[in-house]
C-alpha cells in the first residue's frame, strides 16, 4: 500500500471514530443540513477542531502531491473548495463566541487560536502548494476562464503573497510567530471588553434617582436587579441600559458614574486593553513590514476599493472640514437651550450631551422617543423588514419549529423566493444577556456556494441587544434601533441572495468598503413615510401611527447630522492613525488616542476615558485600517439611494437591477465596475452632503 493510501486510511478511521460521537462532524439530520445546536456540547469543539484540521491539512497534501500538471481545476478550484468541516466547525464555534459565549468556551478559543494560525500558515506558507497556484496564475492570459474564475485566480494568488507565500524560510517562521501572538491578542481583547462590559452595575435602590426615566426604562431595571438578584433597578453597560439612562435621567451624577464606567471599560483595571492595544499594533506594524509594505494601512488597504492611506485620509478630510462647523453650531445651540433650562455649568459635559439633546430635540420637533416606542412593536418591525424584502425582491419568511437552536431566544425563518425556492435559513437574536456581546451584527453559519454540481444554501444569522419585553410591555424599538434592524437586515439580505459558484466570493465576501452599501442603503425606508405607513401601529390601540408624527421622523432625520458624522469621522481617523504607524507611540494608548482626537472633539474628552481599548471593529473584527468603510459606503448608498426616489421606493426594475448587480454578486467582481453597472456613474462625497444637509445656503 502506498504511503499517501496509509495516510488515507488512518486518516478516515480517526474521522469515522469522532464522527460517532461529535455532532459537528457528522451531517447533519435537521432540515437543509442546518446545525444541530441541540445536540453540540463544549466539549465536542476542540475535538472537532483537531479533525478538521487533521482532513484539511490532508486535502492540502492531495493537492500539492498531484502528478498532473497544476491547472485551474486541479490547484485553484480544490483549495477553494478544502476544509469544508474546518468551516462548519468554525462558522459555528466563532459565531456563538460573540452571541452566547461562555468561560470555558473562550478558554477553547485561546486553545484552539495558535491550532487554527499554524493551519493557516500551513497553507499560506506552504512552497509547493504557492509554486502550483503560482504556475496557473503565471499562464492565466491563456485560460479560458468565465469572470467569476478569474477573480478566483486572482485572489487566490494575491491571498498567498499577501500572507508571505514570497518570504524567505527565515522570514516565513517569524511570520507565523507573529500572526500566532496577534490572534491571541485579539481574543484577549474580547474577553477584556466582554468582562469589562458585565462588571458594571449601578445599583438604584432609592426611586428618587429615576427621575427622568420613561417607564419602559424603569421595567427594563426593574427585570435587570431581578435578574441579578438585587432588589430595586439595575443599569448596566449594555446599550439598551446604558443608552436610555444617559438620555433620560435627570441626576447628573449618576449619569456621570455610568458614563465613565462606560467609556473607561478596560482603560486599567483586571481586565485592561491598552497595552493589548499596542501589543496588536506592533505585531500589525511588524507582519506589513516584512510583506514589504510602509505601514499596515497600505497592506489592509491595497485589495480595498480606496486602495491607499492617502486617498483614505483625503476623503475623511473631504468630509470632515465641511461638517465640523455644523457640529460645533448644534453643540453650541443645545448648550444655550440647556442654560435657558437651568444648566449652570461653564460648558457641556459627555455624560450632559445625550440628556440636553434629546431634551432639545423634543422641543425643537415636539417629539421623543416615548412617544415613538408604542408604535415600533419588535415584532411589527420584524414583519415589516420582511415584507420589504418581498415588496422589493419576491422573498418570504415563515418561522419554523423544526430547527433547533442555540439559545430559547432565537427564532428561524425559512426563506423562500418568488417562485418558492428555497433560499436560506434566517436565524434572528434579538436580546441582550451576559454571555452575547454588545452592539448589532449579521453573520452566517455557513455561506452559499456550489459543491460537485450540488448547491448549498446559505444559514444567515442576524445579532442585536434590543430591549427584553417586561412585565408590563412588548419589546418595544426606538426608532434609531429599527434603523439598525433595517441596516442588519440588509447585510442578510446581502447574504440570503448570494448566487454563485465559489463560497469565498458570495454573500458579504466583499471589498471592506464596499460591504455596508447593501446595510446602510435599507435604512433609508425608516423615514419613508409610505413604509412606514405599512407596519408603525400603536401596539395598545392598533391606531396607524399618525401623519403628525411621521412629518416629525422625517424632519427629524438630520437632526445633529453634523455631531453624528463627526463622531464617526473621529473614529475612522483615530483607527488611520493606528494603523499609519511605523513604530508604537512611546505615549500611553489614552494618551496617543486624546493627542490624535482632540481637534475633532466637539465636546472635551473626559479624563481618564478612551474609545480605543473597546473598538472592537478595529482590534477584534475585520475593519482595522477600514472603519472609514461606514462614510464611503455612505456616499455610495447616498447615491445609490437617489435612484428609488427618482423611480419609487418599491420600484421594481430598480430592486431587480440592485439585486442583479450588486446583491448577488458578492466579489465575483470588482466593487467599482458592479456599482457602477448599477448606477451608471462613479458616486460622489456630495451626494452625502446634500443627503444630510450640511451643505452651506
Amino acid at each position: 500500500m502506498k504511503f499517501e493510501s496509509i495516510i488515507a486510511a488512518a486518516m478516515l478511521a480517526f474521522l469515522t471514530s469522532c464522527n460517532m460521537e461529535n455532532p459537528l462532524l457528522t451531517e447533519s439530520a435537521c432540515p437543509y443540513g442546518a446545525p444541530a445546536f441541540d445536540k453540540i456540547r463544549n466539549e465536542h469543539y476542540l475535538p472537532a477542531f483537531k479533525a478538521g484540521i487533521e482532513e484539511a491539512k490532508a486535502e492540502i497534501d492531495s493537492i500539492v502531491s498531484n502528478p498532473a500538471e497544476p491547472d485551474f481545476e486541479n490547484t485553484i478550484e480544490a483549495l477553494e473548495y478544502s476544509g469544508r468541516t474546518l468551516n462548519r466547525v468554525s462558522g459555528i464555534f466563532y459565531n456563538l463566541m460573540e452571541a452566547d459565549t461562555d468561560d470555558e468556551m473562550q478558554a477553547i478559543a485561546e486553545e484552539v487560536a495558535p491550532l487554527m494560525t499554524e493551519y493557516s500558515m500551513y497553507i499560506s506558507l506552504n512552497k509547493p502548494l504557492f509554486e502550483r497556484v503560482k504556475a496557473v496564475y503565471m499562464k492565466k492570459d491563456s485560460l479560458d476562464l468565465a469572470q467569476d474564475q478569474k477573480k478566483l485566480l486572482e485572489d487566490t494568488y494575491e491571498s498567498f503573497a499577501r500572507n508571505g507565500a514570497n518570504l524567505s524560510d527565515a522570514d516565513k517562521e517569524t511570520y507565523s510567530k507573529y500572526a500566532e501572538e496577534l490572534s491571541l491578542a485579539t481574543l484577549q481583547f474580547s474577553k477584556n471588553v466582554l468582562a469589562s462590559t458585565n462588571a458594571y452595575t449601578l445599583h438604584i435602590t432609592d426611586s428618587s434617582d429615576l427621575a427622568g426615566l420613561p417607564a419602559y426604562v424603569v421595567d427594563m431595571a426593574s427585570m435587570y436587579a431581578k435578574e441579578k438578584g438585587l432588589d430595586g433597578w439595575a443599569v448596566t453597560l449594555d446599550y439598551p441600559s446604558f443608552g436610555p439612562f444617559m438620555k433620560y435621567s435627570e441626576n447628573r451624577e449618576l449619569r456621570k458614574d455610568v458614563y465613565m464606567a462606560y467609556l473607561s471599560r478596560s482603560v486599567g483595571g483586571e481586565f485592561d486593553n491598552t497595552g493589548i492595544v499596542k501589543q496588536i499594533v506592533d505585531l500589525r506594524i511588524k507582519m506589513s513590514g516584512l510583506l514589504g509594505y510602509d505601514t499596515y494601512a497600505d497592506y489592509a488597504l491595497e485589495n480595498k476599493m480606496a486602495k491607499n492611506p492617502e486617498t483614505v485620509n483625503a476623503f475623511l478630510k473631504e468630509l470632515l472640514e465641511p461638517t465640523m462647523p455644523f457640529a460645533r453650531q448644534e453643540v453650541a445651540e443645545i448648550f444655550e437651550f440647556a442654560k435657558e433650562n437651568g444648566f449652570e455649568d461653564s460648558e457641556l459635559r459627555s455624560w450632559d450631551f445625550s440628556y440636553w439633546s434629546e431634551k432639545y430635540r423634543e422641543a425643537r420637533y415636539n417629539l421623543n422617543e416615548e412617544q415613538l416606542k408604542p408604535y415600533f412593536r419588535l415584532e411589527n418591525c420584524i414583519a415589516a423588514a420582511f415584507d420589504l424584502a418581498n415588496r422589493l425582491y419576491g422573498l418570504t419568511f415563515t418561522e419554523i419549529h423544526n430547527v433547533p437552536v442555540y439559545h430559547k431566544d432565537v427564532k428561524v425563518y425559512d426563506v423562500k423566493d418568488a417562485g418558492g425556492r428555497h433560499m436560506a435559513l434566517f436565524y434572528a437574536d434579538f436580546f441582550p444577556r451576559a454571555s452575547k456581546r454588545g452592539g448589532a451584527w449579521m453573520t452566517a453559519f455557513r455561506e452559499q456556494g456550489i459543491y460537485n454540481g450540488v448547491e448549498e444554501r446559505p444559514f444567515i444569522s442576524i445579532v442585536t441587544n434590543f430591549t427584553k419585553p417586561t412585565e408590563n410591555a412588548p419589546s418595544l424599538l426606538t426608532h434609531s434601533e429599527f434603523v439598525t434592524l433595517l441596516h442588519e437586515f440588509g447585510h442578510s439580505l446581502h447574504g440570503i441572495l448570494a448566487e454563485g459558484r465559489y463560497p469565498s466570493q458570495t454573500g458579504t465576501s466583499v471589498p471592506r468598503d464596499f460591504v455596508e452599501l447593501p446595510s446602510q442603503i435599507m435604512e433609508n425606508w425608516a423615514y419613508e413615510p409610505e413604509y412606514l405607513d405599512t407596519f408603525a401601529k400603536d401596539y395598545r390601540t392598533g391606531e396607524v401611527i399618525p401623519d403628525s408624527l411621521v412629518t416629525k421622523i422625517v424632519a427629524s432625520k438630520n437632526y445633529l447630522a453634523g455631531y453624528s458624522q463627526a463622531g464617526q469621522l473621529r473614529y475612522g481617523i483615530m483607527d488611520m492613525a493606528w494603523h499609519t504607524l511605523k513604530s508604537v507611540p512611546e505615549e500611553s494608548t489614552v494618551d496617543f488616542e486624546k493627542k490624535t482626537v482632540a481637534p475633532i472633539n466637539v465636546i472635551p474628552a473626559a479624563e481618564g476615558t478612551a474609545f480605543s481599548p473597546t473598538f472592537s471593529h478595529i482590534f477584534a473584527g475585520g475593519y482595522s485600517a477600514g472603519y472609514y468603510s461606514y462614510k464611503w459606503a455612505e456616499v455610495l448608498e447616498a447615491d445609490a439611494f437617489s435612484l428609488f426616489k427618482e423611480k419609487g421606493i418599491f420600484n421594481n426594475e430598480v430592486a431587480e437591477s440592485f439585486r442583479k448587480n450588486i446583491l448577488s454578486k458578492g466579489g465575483s467582481e470588482d466593487a467599482a465596475v458592479l456599482y457602477k453597472r448599477f448606477r451608471g456613474h462613479n458616486p460622489e462625497p456630495e451626494a452625502l452632503m446634500e443627503k444630510l444637509g450640511l451643505v452651506k445656503k
